[in-house]
């Protein structure tokens, strides 16, 4: 989780840095906790799609497009 990068920005980390010598409020803890939710649902998300993927050829295969169908 902490390692997870959006763009160049580490999230957990960059939260918290932004926070650097204040104390987190409840209302920041509750923040961040909700971040931690959303961030792993998001890792979840990217696995299973990955796995979907792999189960259908890989990259960029998985997203051919098959020729229409010829019309008699």
């Amino acid at each position: 989780m902490w390692n997870f990068n959006i763009g160049c920005y580490q999230v957990c980390e960059k939260w918290l840095k932004d926070r650097k010598g204040r104390p987190l409020s409840a209302d920041d803890i509750a923040h961040y906790h909700k971040i931690i939710v959303a961030l792993t649902n998001t890792i979840r998300l990217m696995s299973e799609i990955d796995e979907v993927i792999n189960q259908h050829g890989g990259w960029p295969d998985a997203f051919a497009v098959a020729p229409p169908a010829e019309i008699i």
